[in-house]
């Protein structure tokens, strides 16, 4: 998948830079700190997902008809 099709098209977009940021001048443990702040990220942002499905849910009863 092109990385321009997946991503936002702001040129400033986090996301975007953050993924063709040039890794070859990071050092075996810089880069293993990096898939850590990076796990941790996807963790974080499941956490987000689990609380608003489990929030949609609990509308979708209470609003049930």
């Amino acid at each position: 998948m092109d990385l321009d099709e997946l991503f936002a098209k702001e040129p400033g977009d986090p996301l975007t830079q953050l993924c063709k940021e040039d890794l070859d001048p990071l050092s075996v443990e810089e880069l293993e700190k990096r898939i850590e702040a990076l796990e941790g990220e996807i963790r974080r942002v499941r956490a987000k997902i689990d609380g608003a499905v489990t929030h949609r849910k609990a509308a979708d009863e209470l609003f049930k008809r």
